[in-house]
């Protein structure tokens, strides 16, 4: 007898993304599943084969190796003929597909991390060349010291929970098809106090700012984000804490713009200069430089200074200084300047007012 195609099995187009292969393998494991069909031998076979299509189609090597070359190239132990020895190898294999759309977990009383929290951090053009140490606010929530985040008051009793026995998960349904989920009586906790803490209303956590220092390396870029390690918000069940995840916005500087290791700069001459030549004086990092104008320069020239942009924070190459003129024409003239300039206009042969 001829396999069936796995995406045949499991309803899906060739082109289907990965949540959709998940959705539908879903879909068919919960109207196939043997205890909502109890003595269909039929609908057993219909989820270990959608399962087995699961398995193949859900990992990215293996699905391109099947769309290659069909079952044969599932030959090796894998797919097709490996099959699942239980329903319960499908659910041990595969029940983060249920967790993820039911919102359960399988073990909610394990440690568990805390989550990450997204914050930003405003820092000065200099700092972000040269690298910096800062302090940041971080807003958290910190172990209750009242009650030593048992969220009791300190003569107050804590008692399991006797809704789930202190395991901090219910279980619902029978045979097979069993699934846990947080205990709502005691929120996954698995004992409840007699009465609450009063410092923290029996949360078990406080509020708090905390100052951080953060090291700005030398170098970063706008947008660039920095982790801060156990920063974040507390974990569970005495699991750890997050990390903080810091965005840095740059400020802008009175002189420069930034485009990667080079350094942009406006620097504004007189028309005479520009004509005739010169030598400014134009702002860097560190102090001032000077930059030869040549005779005949136009407006919005460009001259690049070498070495005098922003040095790579992982090696010795350094960008360059690029400077824009800008050639300015004076709004006021006194009568000589006027002269002199209408003389110039008719050696020209300039027609001017």
């Amino acid at each position: 007898m001829s396999k069936r195609d796995y995406y045949e099995i499991l309803g899906v187009d060739r082109r289907a993304s990965e949540a959709d292969i998940k959705r539908a393998y879903r879909e068919l494991a919960m109207r196939h599943h043997p205890d909502r069909n109890p003595g269909d031998a039929e609908a057993e076979s219909r989820f270990k084969e959608a399962a087995e299509a699961y398995e193949v189609l859900s990992d990215a090597r293996r699905r391109r190796s099947y769309d290659r070359f069909g079952h044969e190239g599932m030959s090796g132990g894998h797919g097709m003929g490996s099959g699942f020895a239980s329903v319960e190898d499908i659910f041990g294999q595969f029940g983060d597909v249920f967790e993820d759309f039911f919102g359960f977990s399988k073990d909610d009383t394990k440690p568990r991390k805390g989550a990450d929290v997204q914050l930003s951090l405003s820092i000065d053009f200099e700092d972000a060349i040269f690298g910096a140490t800062t302090s940041l606010e971080i807003e958290r929530s910190l172990e209750c010291d009242a009650c030593e985040g048992t969220g009791a008051a300190p003569d107050s009793a804590v008692t399991t929970c006797p809704s789930c026995a202190g395991d901090g998960q219910v279980t619902i349904g029978q045979g097979l098809f069993k699934l846990s989920q947080t205990c709502t009586r005691c929120e996954g906790v698995g004992s409840l106090v007699e009465r609450p803490c009063g410092a923290c209303d029996g949360a078990g956590e406080l509020d708090a700012s905390r100052s951080v220092s953060i090291r700005v390396p030398a170098g970063v870029g706008e947008g660039t984000k920095l982790r801060v390690p156990s920063e974040g918000l507390p974990g569970r069940h005495g699991g750890p804490s997050g990390d903080a995840m810091v965005t840095l916005e740059i400020r802008p500087h009175e002189h420069f713009t930034r485009d990667g290791l080079d350094l942009h700069h406006d620097a504004e001459l007189s028309f005479i200069q520009a004509a005739l030549g010169c030598t400014l004086s134009v702002p860097t990092l560190d102090a001032h430089a000077p930059l030869r104008v040549p005779p005949g320069t136009q407006h919005g020239d460009v001259i690049a200074l070498e070495g005098l942009g922003v040095r790579h924070h992982k090696g010795s190459r350094v960008g360059k200084l690029v400077v824009r003129l800008i050639s300015t024409t004076p709004t006021e003239l006194d009568d000589t300047q006027r002269e002199l300039l209408r003389a110039l206009a008719a050696h020209s042969g300039l027609d001017v007012d």
